[in-house]
């Protein structure tokens, strides 16, 4: 079976799919490799790293596809959508395509790899289970984007976070609010403790506040009984815009005696919620700053403007998107390890082993023989369908 490592062709797109140390275990599982020329230099990992390995250089990415019979990629086309579409007439019946492509909201993208004949597996739909967790790609990101959006929040405040000792008098430490304590929020916990920060953190789940504790912040108690705060998988489960309104009512005061707030809540499949508006941000002093996580699936903060960096009545906040890429060599590293032992679970004695019985495997597979074969996915794509159908007709 021959594995072939893609080139990313997102805009800022600096990881790649697999690293060199990974290819020995491999290797073992009977798997040759084909590169795509410079497919990893971005992120610290040169060709001759690769070939060093054993991994053969594909001058071309037509001749990458042509060669390997199964495509791995950080960001395949539904999460690509304009640069990506170039590799829909590259894919073939019977390829296999390994990389994350936002299924549930990429319905468009799905059908035309599903009409193309190739199998694809989205990695974001790793179950969460305890026999996938070193597959978690979800996570695997989320702990980067939470380490980064600390250090971001770190550069653009105009205080620093520890408190200081010194002759020229005493330095507070900077009151920091994280909001969601996913592995994202945790990670920033940690993170923002690390720097000497005083921290608290609210999340929807009550479960999530010896976790927080853990780490040496205060979990913020605010009276809200949330319906099914969590799913089976451990995220947390969106709620009704009333439920979102008393939040917000509640958060306002504690929003305002933070000097940084951290919002990493989302839904996977869906936007957003609102947790911050711009009354809330107008609550907080000048200087004071708000890194948005959640700026990709539009935003925690109402004021929040994707890959932008917006100052309001002093208060700056930022909307970093692809974060993980901003850390490439490690983060490589880390989605390498993910979908390594994730080829290791498919692959039997060389041949890809389409064994529906694994959750994992199921789960994760979205077309196969040129259908969608993902319930979740499936799902989606006739009730967006539905919603269409019903519109047309209202113009009509």
């Amino acid at each position: 079976m021959i594995l072939g490592i893609a080139k990313e062709t997102f805009p800022g797109e600096a990881r790649v799919a697999l690293v060199p140390a990974v290819l020995a275990p491999l290797k073992k599982a009977g798997c040759e490799f084909l590169l795509e020329a410079g497919a990893g230099e971005a992120a610290g990992y040169p060709d001759s790293a690769f070939v060093d390995k054993g991994a053969r250089i594909a001058s071309s990415r037509e001749e990458l596809f042509r060669g390997a019979g199964v495509i791995l990629q950080v960001r395949a086309y539904g999460a690509n959508p304009v640069a990506g579409r170039a590799d829909l007439k590259l894919m073939r019946k019977g390829q296999v395509v390994i990389g994350t492509f936002e299924p549930l909201t990429a319905g468009e993208a799905v059908t035309q790899v599903a009409a193309t004949g190739a199998t694809l597996f989205a990695m974001e739909l790793i179950p969460r289970i305890t026999r996938a967790q070193s597959m978690d790609v979800l996570s695997s990101m989320a702990m980067i984007a939470g380490y980064k959006a600390v250090l971001l929040a770190a550069n653009a405040l105009p205080k620093m976070f520890p408190m200081m000792m010194t002759a020229a008098g005493t330095i507070t430490p900077a009151k920091v609010f994280v909001v969601g304590a996913g592995v994202a929020g945790l990670q920033a916990i940690a993170s923002a403790r690390k720097l000497g920060g005083v921290v608290e953190a609210y999340d929807v789940r009550p479960a999530v506040k010896e976790q927080v504790e853990s780490l040496g912040a205060k979990f913020v108690e605010l009276p809200l009984e949330a319906a099914d705060a969590e799913d089976k998988g451990g995220y947390a489960k969106a709620q009704d815009e009333s439920f979102y309104r008393r939040q917000r009512e509640m958060m306002s005061r504690v929003i305002a005696a933070s000097d940084v707030v951290i919002t990493t809540a989302a839904v996977p499949g869906k936007k957003a919620p609102l947790l911050v508006t711009a009354g809330m941000v107008a609550g907080m002093a000048p200087g004071s700053v708000v890194v948005d996580l959640a700026a990709e699936r539009g935003g925690n903060c109402e004021l929040t403007r994707p890959g932008e960096t917006v100052v309001d009545r002093g208060v700056t906040i930022l909307g970093p998107v692809n974060i993980a890429a901003t850390v490439p060599y490690h983060a490589s590293q880390m989605y390498a390890k993910n979908i390594t032992t994730f080829l290791q679970l498919l692959i039997k004695d060389g041949q890809v082993n389409l064994n529906r019985e694994d959750e994992i495997i199921r789960e994760t597979l979205v077309t196969h023989g040129g259908e969608v074969e993902n319930v979740k996915v499936r799902e989606t794509l006739t009730a967006t369908q539905a919603t269409a159908g019903a519109a047309r007709a209202r113009e009509e």
